[in-house]
Order: structure tokens, then sequence, then C-alpha cells
């Protein structure tokens, strides 16, 4: 399934059914009176969200939504039928936004959230409603109201306990494939991760939800690479687990770049609370592990471990640093 995390759509709410004018016709009844119904309520379009859905991208091939209108009304007081409530099904973590694409109008935070989006238009009243005693045979009715009608933007952002960062090929879809049920693409190059992937880690009958976010280049912030696409994606995050690869020339510099260019983003991404995980610790001799996790650790203040996704025992001491990271 591809990912998709914007898109536009326009939504119609149901028209309400007219008001019926009829007059009661009985053989041997004279005055018959009216006997016109009401007409039935539109159909409003209500967006809800979902828990097994993770993309945007059912919204791309179909961006037209109309309610069902209401029924009118008819003879012997009958009442139109109300049309049916349009339910659009979206992601946890959608936001809802004006045509403009800026004024935020709902944000979807829990799962089962319902939000009327478009509320359906009212049904006319039929001449019976307007009988009285000075009018015994009214022929008013009204038409049933308008429908709301909007063109929305919905955006998604992933909302997860822990954010996996780091450079491209850190290791961090290894991580998620390892500690949870998620089962990302990984390969040896760059931008393997093409999208945001989630995955839930259990231990000691908690759990925690984790997101792989794709690799961040400098000038990310910009645009560069997938950066600025998915950079929204991390906001959402609690907590950011920094994966760098041990192997790299200069590990202090590749946490700067990435710290970097979250702060050139939003000021708010660099102050969250984080794990930093030197990675591909085997391909290290134990020595040299050693001083280069005493030499950065110094400049660091968030807490430093070492991590082997290719050792059992390492990897479940992550996971249960992890749950109790986020808990």
């Amino acid at each position: 399934m591809k990912f998709l995390d914007q898109v536009k759509i326009y939504i119609k709410a149901g028209n309400g059914g007219d008001g019926s004018p009829s007059f009661r016709r009985e053989k041997f009844i004279e005055y018959g009176g009216p006997d016109g119904g009401d007409g039935g309520n539109g159909g409003s379009v209500i967006l809800k969200a979902e828990q097994n859905l993770n993309t945007l991208i059912d919204y791309r091939y179909q961006q037209h939504h109309k309610a069902k209108r209401g029924d009118n009304g008819a003879g012997q007081n009958r009442t139109g039928k109300s049309g049916e409530n349009l339910i659009l099904k979206v992601p946890l973590g959608t936001q809802v936004f004006e045509e403009d694409n800026k004024t935020l109008i709902y944000d979807f935070l829990k799962l089962g959230e319902e939000f009327v989006a478009a509320t359906g238009g009212k049904g006319g009243l039929g001449n019976t409603r307007f009988k009285s005693s000075t009018n015994r045979a009214p022929r008013k009715f009204t038409k049933g109201t308008i429908g709301e009608e909007f063109t929305i933007w919905l955006q998604l952002k992933t909302i997860a306990d822990i954010g996996i960062i780091g450079l491209p090929n850190a290791g961090k879809s290894s991580l998620l494939a390892a500690i949870t049920n998620a089962n990302p693409k990984i390969a040896n190059y760059q931008f393997t991760t093409l999208n945001p992937n989630l995955g839930v880690a259990r231990y000691d009958n908690r759990e925690v939800t984790i997101a792989d976010i794709p690799g961040l280049v400098e000038g990310a912030h910009k645009g560069t690479g997938l950066g600025l696409q998915f950079l929204k994606h991390v906001e959402r995050c609690k907590y950011l687990l920094h994966m760098i690869d041990i192997t790299n020339d200069d590990i202090k510099k590749s946490y700067n770049q990435v710290k970097n260019e979250l702060k050139k983003y939003s000021s708010k991404l660099s102050k969250k609370k984080e794990l930093i995980v030197l990675n591909k610790s085997d391909l290290v001799d134990k020595n040299e592990l050693k001083k280069v996790i005493e030499i950065f650790s110094k400049s660091m203040k968030s807490e430093v471990i070492t991590l082997s996704t290719l050792e059992k025992k390492s990897v479940t001491k992550m996971k249960a640093k992890l749950i109790n990271y986020a808990s």
C-alpha cells in the first residue's frame, strides 16, 4: 500500500427533504384538511478515527464525498426518511484543515473519535404544521435546507510513543524489525525507508508504539532528501531515539547534523527527551568501543547506550529500556 499523508477532498452533506402540501381526500369525509408530512433531514458527513489505517491513500482516488439527501414528506402525515450519514474513516493522528490548508479545524488524537465535518440540511415542514383555528386549510409548506459543503485538507501526523531518528542507513529499520511486529524494508543503502513505519514493542505485559522516521540529511528542513516531508511526523512522538552508526568517522558530527535539522524545523523538536543509541557495536573492538563511548558521552546531556541488532541479548535489553523509557 502506498503512503500518503496529505490530501484535499470535497465533502457535501445531504439536503433536507421538502415538506408536503398534501390534503386529505377520502370518501364520505367532506372536510379532510391538510395532512402533509415533514421532509427528512439530510445525512451528515462524519470523519472517524480508525485503528487499522496508516495512510490517506484512499482519498487520493476518490476526492468527492456526498451524503444522501432526506426524502420529501408525503400525505397522511408521513415524514420523509432521513438521509444516511456518510462515515469517512481516517487514521489516528489525522488533522483537518480548512481550504487554505492552514486553519486547523479538528485533530484526531483518540481512536473512535468522530467529527461532523458537514451537517446535513433540515427537513422542510408539511402544511399540517401551519394549520390553525383561523387557517383550516393552509397550503403553505417549506422546502428542506441545503446541506453544508466544504473543501478541506486532511493531513496525517503519525502518533507514537517513541520516534527513531538519525542519518540514512543508521539501522533504524533494523531495530524496528527486531523489537516490534513491523516488517520494514531493510537494505544496505541510503533512503531504504521512504515512509514512516509503525510497530508495537511488548515486554512484561507492557507495550510501546515506535515510529521509524526516514533518514534526515543536511538541509532536511528545507526539503533536501525526504526530511521536510516527514519531519512533521516527529512532532507527534513523545520521545526520540537518536540512532547513530558507531562506524561513522565522526559520530558527534553525525549527531549534531540531525539535531540541527530538528532545531531549524522546530525548536520544540530539539527539546524533546531523547535516548542516544550507538548502533552496530559488534563492528567495533571492545576496547575501542569503551573509548568512543567515554569521549562521546562527555559532551552529551542525554543518556548514551550501545546496540547490536544482531545480538539477541542486546535487542532484548533495548526493548526493556524503551518500555521503561516511555512508561
